[in-house]
């Protein structure tokens, strides 16, 4: 079953044309098939990204669909979370004064930022094209613990004192020790980042995959009546979007419970992984990136489940040696 599964996205070839969508009054979301999603907020006097893309090259592409709606200035960033398909384009706007990312992503980026980049452009070889053009790691400018605001101006609908709020929260660790969700409470639209995905694989390889229900449970208490997700298409109703909640929480409970099952069975890692293999398939084995996560979700969770809190960094070479274990290729 698993001897024909090319290294990670390697084999991806096919490009994605992302699509803006507008969300609310002056929002948008920059979408594709599954790629992942960024977006941005247009305020009184400047424009707020919503992540940004893998390199130079292709933001370009998101600044192009930018001002085909406006002409502010872009002045500010914000990073959902951190990892290199999501802020490597960042350069690409010169005119950023600030970019914000939560404390967590912060750390994150200091004690791992180089070796996910290489990392990164070794999975995922398409999302890379111009990968020259990136000339370092992307780092914040502020930062935060737990939760800050941006006020944007008016906003729709009658007065609103200070203005339009986009609030920014980390609200406990999940797909990585630093998730981001950026929230409009005007007009229910919630960017979630990779904390919540819409039937595409759910990456856990650097996840605290124990806490990240919880922080999913807080999510769901927001009732997001539109919804962003890391990837896969937009999610519009309350419906729609606690049901998308549910999904990604039901994929890293199987996850949990299949490599727990192994592990008490006395398996090894390769074993767990043809365990997690057999009973996820059926349900999430038609996802995308579904056979290119799973390596690393279960590697995370049998960590996790020995008791290894914090994900051990991912590297050219780790990713390379897990894929050779696995699936033997």
């Amino acid at each position: 079953m698993t001897a024909h599964v090319s290294f990670a996205s390697a084999s991806d070839t096919r490009e994605q044309k992302l699509q803006l969508r507008e969300l609310a009054p002056n929002v948008y979301g920059y979408i594709s098939d599954f790629d992942p999603n960024c977006g941005f907020v247009v305020g009184d006097d400047q424009v707020v990204l919503i992540d940004t893309r893998p390199t130079p090259r292709m933001a370009r592409d998101f600044l192009a669909a930018i001002r085909t709606v406006t002409d502010k200035p872009i002045k500010t960033i914000v990073l959902t979370h951190y990892h290199a398909v999501r802020v490597m384009g960042a350069s690409a706007f010169g005119e950023v004064e600030a970019i914000i990312a939560s404390n967590g992503t912060l750390d994150w980026i200091r004690t791992r930022g180089q070796a996910d980049f290489d990392s990164e452009v070794g999975r995922f070889p398409r999302l890379f094209a111009g990968v020259e053009e990136i000339p370092g790691l992307t780092f914040p400018t502020q930062s935060f613990e737990r939760e800050m605001s941006l006020w944007l101006g008016p906003g729709p609908g009658p007065g609103r004192g200070q203005g339009r709020e986009l609030r920014l929260m980390a609200l406990g660790r999940g797909h990585s020790s630093g998730d981001t969700v950026a929230w409009l409470p005007d007009c229910g639209v919630l960017f979630s980042g990779d904390v919540v995905e819409n039937r595409c694989g759910v990456y856990a390889g650097d996840a605290y995959i124990g806490d990240w229900a919880g922080t999913l449970d807080a999510v769901r208490a927001l009732k997001p009546r539109v919804l962003v997700p890391g990837r896969g298409a937009v999610l519009r109703g309350e419906a729609e979007c606690a049901e998308a909640i549910g999904f990604t929480q039901a994929f890293l409970q199987a996850l949990l419970d299949s490599v727990k099952a192994g592990m008490a069975a006395g398996e090894t890692l390769k074993g767990c992984f043809a365990r997690a293999e057999a009973a996820m398939a059926p349900r999430f084995g038609s996802w995308p990136v579904f056979q290119h996560v799973l390596p690393f979700d279960v590697s995370r969770a049998y960590d996790e489940l020995r008791g290894i809190e914090h994900p051990v960094v991912w590297t050219a070479e780790r990713d390379r040696e897990l894929w050779q274990t696995l699936r033997g290729e």
